[in-house]
């Protein structure tokens, strides 16, 4: 199968690495210093088993990629539109991984619905320099569906080749439930360890942090009910209890962007939690003073 990666940063090297080394053919659409390493030396993934280096087909040129069966979006919120103008002409399908809520429909609003595969990508990978992804923990996972959860064809076919590379992969019995059961991790975490600076061991280890932590996931929970989105009970629960399984050292990309002065997905991770809670009439006070301090810190 074709796959074109859409940035080779830490989830796309990261995957495109497991589907590459699988044998399907991979090309990355990348730039600068990261495009440059990449075709000079390969892609390095340093993982807890050693690290591993392959040679990739990385270009610059959008319309160097060629043919594509799946397009896999591995940018940030904030790149989005301009990683759908890059996409190859004729691709069947274009998976969505960005953490958040709102992705799969900005990037419907271009493409329509039926060429999106919402995606739930579950992995800690980052870039630590040019070419280089270092991934810490589990296997990683990304789950697909189309919009409307029905089984079909295309979809069993890129879950098989996801399981060749060794990329776990289930079918979700609601898509959307999964996308706002991520957000329900992923921003209180991002949020209040930008705000602290703390890894996730000092977060759930202090018991103010876990309490706040806490609290900023059950109003996630609450906006989730008013969208229509039906989330398994006790999940704030299982999703605490998630997170203490997690490395003690990790952290989120929202915390090191922000912590390093770089573009960040603040606006799609904690302030969609407060846009939504004002449109729902949800209140979020915990999220709205964690945007409120990460804003300061942006803007100034």
């Amino acid at each position: 199968m074709k796959f074109a990666i859409i940035g080779a940063g830490g989830l796309g090297g990261f995957f495109g690495a497991r589907l590459a080394t699988a044998g399907h053919d991979v090309s990355f659409l990348a730039r600068g210093e990261n495009l440059a390493a990449l075709r000079r030396d390969g892609l390095t993934v340093l993982g807890p088993d050693g690290a591993t280096t392959l040679p990739v087909h990385a270009t610059g040129d959008p319309a160097d990629l060629g043919a594509a069966d799946v397009a896999l979006l591995a940018v940030k919120t904030w790149q989005l539109d301009a990683a759908v103008a890059a996409l190859p002409a004729g691709v069947d399908a274009v998976i969505t991984t960005q953490n958040g809520v709102d992705a799969p429909a900005q990037v419907a609003r271009t493409l329509g619905r039926d060429a999106v595969l919402p995606g739930v990508a579950k992995v800690i990978a980052a870039l630590t320099g040019p070419g280089t992804v270092r991934h810490v923990g589990g296997t990683g996972s990304l789950d697909i569906a189309e919009w409307d959860n029905r089984a079909t064809g295309r979809v069993e076919r890129i879950r098989a080749a996801f399981g060749d590379a060794g990329i776990g992969t289930t079918a979700p019995g609601d898509i959307w439930a999964d996308l706002w059961a991520k957000f329900l991790f992923i921003a209180p975490a991002g949020g209040l360890g930008a705000v602290t600076g703390a890894t996730f061991g000092a977060l759930r280890d202090h018991p103010e942090t876990r309490r706040t932590l806490h609290d900023a996931m059950a109003e996630i929970e609450r906006l989730a009910r008013a969208a229509g989105v039906t989330l398994p009970a006790g999940v704030v629960d299982d999703t605490m209890a998630f997170f203490d399984r997690q490395p003690a050292e990790g952290t989120t990309s929202l915390q090191r962007d922000i912590a390093a002065g770089r573009p960040s997905e603040l606006d799609a991770w904690t302030g969609a939690v407060v846009r939504l809670g004002r449109q729902a009439g949800v209140p979020t006070p915990v999220n709205d003073v964690l945007h409120a301090v990460l804003r300061l810190r942006e803007d100034s």
